[in-house]
């Protein structure tokens, strides 16, 4: 719709200089009257800008849309993606493709059309100045085909330009992202002067980038301008020279002249379609980078969801799993045998880098296997879909246990119909109670507000992983960043949790596992020991190091103490 208009907007224009000749042919004359050309004249001027009105509307919403389907098919892909797809770019650089490169495509997504018009214009525009004279469209094609020779070869330059200006807001933006999300850290290390010079050295750069495109970008539009000044200049000067010897008619010679004026317009808009359609093929190469991220299978699983297993003692099953993050890379996890019982708690320990968190990511589906088998309720993950997997567990992740939004909704989360009953449950559970209700909007405060702290969004996250009691809890240290006293009525409730399901917990404090039904040691991405508290202090080095290294006693006096007893708070 927005092309057709364009070209009746195009021949409402078109037909303005010979209606203009028509006027100046009257003069004189008494058989026509005046008015006819000038009403006719007019009526082309208000039927043109309705014309062009409506065209700009159709293709503005056309753009929007191209703009909004851009963006959800962005979003969509990222959270389908594979964790890996996500985690591995900087959280910055992905918003920066949803906002920065989608906008890009708003002037892009009208320049094919706009290039349609634009060109079919210019060529009626020609071949009505062939018309009026053939003398002067010579000069007029002169013209335009050395100021195309020039804007072709320049045209590769303001694509690569605009490129890499949008690979350079794209670093800014995760650089941003990055400092701001650590910006206590920044503060208390006294290097704000530092971080601040560090982002404005990209900044520097993405402006750099921009200003090298600006100025390829004037350099086009100048020649353009020049090259059609220039050729008015020698159209006025032959046209006068024909008009004087008699070989052309001034009528004629003032219409080929609006032409060459009008010509102007179709040329500006080729130049700036073209440089619209470079930014927006750039933008959409860093988007078409998007679609390439592979995403998570969702397929019908061929056990029907919600069928028991065989009867078994265990929920969660590793049989010889070995998995790696990249291809070429060494193995996170080697040999992995695991059984996760029914009901109980298994604590995970051992030094960082060990392959703790890589458990967690083959449990919850983040990464899948190279080779070995993982087991639910007895059965193969891969007769699983990711979604009936995942529904059977609740994570609580130690840096990020909250989303954007009220206490309410990070509560609800997980179980959206879950009722006023199940969530006062769960908070009590949690000890958060009665800080809620300190809260002036008690459910409905935002968790963007500083009236609630580090440790109590823990204890959030961790209300919102036990409401529902899942089969399996995962805890990655839920009780991190938490005092005493809540931290002694959390293992409460982690040992209530174990005496109805099953409970795995990540333990960075071995405080936390002191009650662990069984304690596995990881080491380089294997199980170095299992066993209880008791039995790993006497028979395991490295868990005793672990131990002493965290000032953590014994439950009970050993006959050859390995720590302290930790400090009160």
């Amino acid at each position: 719709m927005g092309f057709l208009l364009g070209l009746v907007g195009s021949a409402v224009g078109l037909a303005t200089p010979l209606v203009a000749k028509w006027v100046i042919d009257t003069l004189g004359r008494s058989d026509v009257p005046l008015w006819q050309p000038v009403g006719v004249l007019l009526g082309l001027v208000v039927v043109g800008a309705g014309i062009s009105m409506w065209q700009w509307v159709i293709m503005g919403t056309v753009s929007e849309k191209v703009v909004l389907d851009a963006r959800v098919s962005m979003i969509r892909r990222y959270f389908a993606a594979r964790v890996r797809e996500i985690t591995g770019r900087p959280t910055g650089e992905l918003v920066t493709r949803v906002t920065s490169d989608a906008g890009l495509l708003h002037s892009a997504s009208a320049s094919i059309v706009g290039l349609l018009n634009s060109t079919l214009a210019m060529i009626a525009t020609l071949v009505l100045m062939g018309v009026l004279d053939l003398v002067l469209l010579a000069c007029t094609l002169a013209s335009v085909l050395v100021v195309g020779a020039i804007m072709t070869a320049l045209m590769p330059a303001i694509a690569r330009a605009q490129e890499a200006a949008q690979e350079s807001v794209g670093r800014l933006g995760g650089a941003l992202e990055g400092a701001l999300r650590a910006i206590r850290t920044v503060k208390a290390s006294r290097a704000e002067q530092r971080q601040t010079e560090r982002i404005l050295a990209d900044a520097r750069d993405s402006a750099a980038h921009a200003v090298r495109a600006a100025r390829r970008t004037a350099t086009v539009w100048t020649i353009s301008w020049t090259g059609i000044q220039l050729s008015i200049i020698v159209i006025l000067g032959v046209g006068a020279w024909r008009a004087d010897r008699g070989l052309l008619e001034v009528s004629s010679l003032i219409a080929f002249l609006l032409y060459a004026f009008q010509l102007m317009g179709p040329i500006t808009e080729l130049t700036q379609n073209i440089t619209n359609l470079q930014a927006g093929m750039a933008a959409g190469a860093r988007i078409r980078q998007v679609e390439a991220m592979e995403i998570e299978p969702h397929r019908p699983g061929v056990a029907a969801f919600g069928v028991p297993g065989p009867a078994s003692d265990l929920v969660l099953e590793f049989r010889a799993v070995t998995a790696r993050y990249a291809p070429g890379t060494e193995p996170a996890v080697r040999s992995i045998d695991l059984a996760v019982p029914r009901r109980g708690h298994t604590a995970i320990v051992g030094p960082s880098g060990a392959g703790k968190t890589t458990l967690f990511s083959l449990i919850l589906r983040f990464l899948e296997p190279e080779s070995g088998e993982l087991l639910l309720d007895g059965r193969p993950y891969q007769s699983y879909t990711h979604d009936e997997v995942r529904s059977r567990l609740a994570y609580v992740e130690q840096e990020t246990p909250v989303v954007p939004g009220t206490i309410r909704d990070n509560l609800l989360f997980t179980h959206p119909d879950a009722t006023g009953a199940e969530v006062e449950a769960v908070l009590r559970a949690v000890r958060l109670d009665d800080k809620i209700d300190s809260l002036a909007e008690g459910l409905d405060t935002s968790l963007t507000e500083s009236a609630v702290s580090g440790g109590q969004r823990q204890r959030i996250a961790l209300a919102r992983a036990i409401l529902r009691t899942p089969e399996v809890l995962l805890l990655d240290e839920a009780t991190a960043q938490v005092d005493g006293l809540t931290e002694a009525a959390l293992h409460d409730c982690i040992r209530d949790r174990a005496a109805v399901g099953a409970v795995v917990t990540i333990a960075h404090r071995l405080s936390t596992v002191l009650d662990a039904d069984t304690i596995l040691v990881m080491e380089e991405g294997r199980v170095r020991a299992r066993g209880t508290h008791a039995e790993l202090l006497a028979t395991d080095t490295l868990y005793r190091k672990l131990v002493e290294a965290l000032r953590i006693a014994e439950a009970t006096p050993s006959p050859e103490p390995v720590g302290a007893r930790p400090a009160a708070g």
